[in-house]
């Protein structure tokens, strides 16, 4: 392993679109270095070498494992199913690693990968970009600082489209097995910040619909969802893949004593709505800081403090934005959520 000053060397294992960026990220990173590459689909190995000139490729986890260079992290953005199996034999490994959402996609995998990291020593980091959206940041900052004093309700509108164009034929999105559902894929990010800044949720209730996912998924394209928080108030997610053409809107509404607030747009990174007693709104940096290289637009952007953040903390000079018991928490919820199907 690298000491707190070096360069963290990362392996990237699954380098589709999400993969990809990364590799990206990490070969631009002053503290990262790109070790290897691992993806099942061979025929992916020349177009990697002109893009990552010198980064070995591999045709699969097991055979890094026996034949690659040493290195510090594992980075799995392969298909959802197979994130918990792949991380917690990185751990084993001796390999710190980072994990697309979701971590995994039940609560007894996600809890297997925190018992084998407590065992190895070794961190985990999920992959939740959105808490680094400036309107998200501040949002956690005003709620902390108890700006808002009691919440009374909370609403979350997620409504994106998902159709052929996405759910490709003999692929594993849209299947129950491998993809695990609407929420895991496309909603959990705002899942994750419903619980990091409001915290748990209790005596949910749920509808689940298809309107027009019925030949291309094996799950539900829209639900509503209404939840008590625990530290007080209620709230409502609804959320739907079944909108026509492009996603319309990520929206969170929040009403209690002090005012009232919302975020929206389509990747949730603008303040549409503030009026809080006492309080006027600062200017928030943009969500597409110059640093991204220019790379991405929406909450893709803020992967590039995804990476700060795990080689800040590998290098012992920051903590985990994300840990491995909030990607759990996640995971929990959703299985709650599901449950009531």
């Amino acid at each position: 392993m690298a000491d707190s000053l070096s360069a963290v060397r990362f392996v990237v294992c699954g380098v589709g679109h999400i993969g990809r960026r990364h590799a990206s990220l990490v070969s631009r990173h002053s503290g990262a270095q790109l070790t290897a590459l691992i993806d099942i689909r061979a025929e992916l190995a020349s177009e990697l070498a002109l893009e990552h000139p010198g980064v070995p490729f591999f045709a699969s986890l097991e055979d890094y494992l026996q034949h690659g260079p040493e290195a510090d992290l594992l980075t799995i953005a392969t298909p959802n199913y197979q994130h918990a199996p792949q991380a917690i034999v990185g751990l084993q490994h001796g390999l710190h690693v980072v994990i697309e959402k979701p971590i995994a996609l039940s609560k007894v995998d996600a809890e297997a990968i925190v018992h084998t990291a407590l065992q190895t020593g070794r961190l985990v980091f999920g992959v939740m970009q959105n808490r680094y959206s400036p309107p998200a940041a501040w949002l956690k900052q005003v709620y902390d600082e108890g700006l808002l004093g009691e919440i009374y309700l909370v609403q979350f509108n997620c409504f994106w489209n998902r159709d052929a164009r996405y759910y490709k034929p003999g692929g594993w999105k849209g299947t129950q097995a491998q993809d695990g559902g609407t929420l895991f894929t496309q909603f959990s990010h705002f899942v994750d910040l419903l619980y990091w800044v409001f915290g748990d949720i209790t005596n949910i209730s749920a509808r689940f619909r298809d309107f027009n996912h019925a030949g291309l998924t094996e799950f539900e394209d829209s639900g509503l969802v209404t939840f008590d928080l625990v530290r007080g108030g209620s709230g409502t997610l609804q959320y739907s893949t079944a909108v026509w053409d492009r996603n319309l809107e990520s929206s969170l509404t929040v009403v209690a004593e002090h005012g009232s607030l919302r975020l929206g747009g389509q990747y949730m990174d603008k303040v549409e709505y503030c009026h809080l007693r006492n309080y006027t709104l600062p200017v928030l940096p943009p969500t597409n800081p110059a640093n991204d290289y220019g790379m991405y637009q929406g909450s893709a952007a803020n992967h590039v403090q995804v990476i700060e953040n795990v080689v800040n903390t590998v290098q012992k000079r920051s903590s985990a934005t994300t840990n491995a018991l909030e990607g759990l928490k996640v995971v929990e919820i959703i299985e709650r959520i599901y449950s009531l199907k």
